[in-house]
């Protein structure tokens, strides 16, 4: 009797279905759409036709810019930070120029003043003393020889690199040509494969300053190629003369000269620079990545490859691995001094914490020989270029 009472319990709907029975629709009308699924259309992904079988304009909803957001890329706060500054620094080239152009002036004008002052006051032996100075820092500016000798960067790897690599190879390329460029005894100095993503930063970020660059060579073909032509270059009439350490081969002919790719990952040890030779280094920076690539390359070519002498002369206190534009300055210093332990002492970064082996001089430390600085560019913000970058020319014991 209370079970006949007692009101039945209704089973609950969904909202879609007490809307459906709350509000009755009107099912003869032409395009007729309630009002909460006219709203509900807006929001989903589903593209509704018109009567006429067309499909409507988007209205840009919510959804697709979320979608639109999600696609575009995320740049860490590092990233940014490291884009507005190269953005800063390519804003600033002009002033930069200009700047340069106005110490420049003002160096001149320094000096036109203190001649002046010796003159006015009679002091002879200070005018004289002037124009000795001056004359010979322009001496020593001017004053190189070049030799029979050859340094190839192999280019050919750019595309294997990130953006932040190419950017320090950029720049240490800059630096081997100064090095070469400012040396005592220079070498003839070849960019080949030069016709990728490299180039393309030398021609845009650079502003095509290597256009400027005085005695090198940039070539599209391949080292193979550039090594055939230095053949050529070495045994023309101004090709270079045999002075500094190699004034002693005076018997050495074109025939005797070779081709030695420098590679750490080689069995074989360099121990000496000679005459009419050509020496290519692996111009790639890519953290130990693609290990043994450019030594691979120079076997699978048939050139003979080689690596730098630095176990026999120096105890590292750190990985053995070398900048593209150290492994080059290191040849350089050796041609000027003679001595691989000396090279290495003038050139290897005091960071790196190495000592002389088996010499008088043991206890020497990279301290009191040169510090190499990283190498920059006037055109390159980034302050650490080649720091532990593998150089695959780079030596090891």
């Amino acid at each position: 009797m209370e079970d006949e009472e007692r009101p039945r319990k209704f089973p609950k709907l969904s909202n879609d279905e007490a809307q459906k029975d709350s509000e009755p629709t009107m099912t003869g009308a032409v395009g007729f759409v309630p009002h909460e699924d006219a709203a509900q259309s807006t929001t989903h992904d589903d593209v509704a036709t018109t009567a006429n079988g067309e499909e409507p304009k988007s209205t840009g909803t919510r959804q697709d810019g979320d979608e639109s957001k999600d696609d575009a890329p995320k740049l860490s706060k590092n990233q940014l930070k490291k884009l507005r500054r190269r953005e800063n620094w390519d804003a600033q080239r002009e002033q930069r120029r200009i700047l340069r152009k106005e110490k420049t002036v003002a160096k001149k004008q320094r000096r036109r003043e203190l001649m002046d002052k010796a003159k006015k006051e009679g002091d002879k032996a200070a005018v004289e003393e002037l124009r000795q100075t001056w004359a010979t820092n322009r001496k020593k500016s001017k004053q190189s020889t070049l030799l029979p000798l050859t340094l190839i960067f192999d280019c050919g790897y750019d595309d294997l690199m990130l953006e932040k690599e190419r950017i320090s190879l950029s720049s240490q390329l800059t630096r081997s040509y100064s090095d070469n460029r400012g040396a005592p005894y220079r070498a003839h100095m070849v960019f080949s494969s030069f016709n990728k993503l490299l180039k393309e930063r030398f021609d845009t970020t650079l502003a095509k300053t290597h256009h400027n660059w005085k005695g090198i060579r940039f070539m599209e073909e391949d080292f193979v190629h550039a090594a055939d032509q230095a053949k050529e270059w070495m045994t023309q009439p101004k090709g270079g003369q045999l002075a500094g350490v190699l004034a002693n081969k005076t018997d050495a002919t074109p025939e005797d000269g070779e081709i030695v790719y420098l590679s750490s990952d080689s069995p074989n040890t360099l121990t000496e620079l000679k005459p009419y030779s050509t020496y290519i280094i692996g111009g790639l920076v890519d953290k130990n990545r693609h290990k043994a690539i450019c030594y691979k390359t120079a076997v699978e070519k048939g050139i003979k490859t080689a690596k730098l002498p630095i176990g026999e002369y120096i105890q590292m206190a750190s990985r053995q691995v070398l900048a593209t534009n150290h492994v080059a300055e290191i040849m350089i210093r050796w041609l000027e001094l003679g001595d691989w332990g000396e090279a290495f002492m003038k050139v290897i970064p005091r960071r790196k914490g190495g000592t002389l082996r088996d010499s008088e001089r043991g206890s020497q430390d990279l301290s009191q020989g040169g510090d190499a600085e990283e190498a920059s560019s006037d055109e390159e913000p980034e302050p650490a270029v080649g720091e532990d970058a593998t150089a695959t020319s780079s030596a090891n014991p």
